[in-house]
């Protein structure tokens, strides 16, 4: 896994699709969604711990890019 789209492929397999309309938003729920499968214990740690450096990475860029839209 190394790209937000691994990630959306991972939770695809557990039947979570999520598109809430401003990409920030999806990583947000995408990060949740992720922690309630890792917590039923369906998901082994290692793809858990990665996905969320992904979403984390993710999250950080669109915060940044947020910020220059402003100025």
């Amino acid at each position: 896994m190394k790209t937000l789209y691994d990630v959306q492929q991972l939770l695809k397999k557990y039947g979570v699709l999520v598109h809430v309309g401003k990409r920030i938003w999806d990583i947000e729920l995408m990060a949740l969604e992720l922690d309630n499968i890792y917590h039923t214990n369906l998901l082994d740690k290692h793809d858990y711990l990665v996905a969320k450096m992904i979403l984390a990475r993710e999250h950080e860029l669109e915060e940044r890019r947020g910020d220059t839209k402003k100025i």
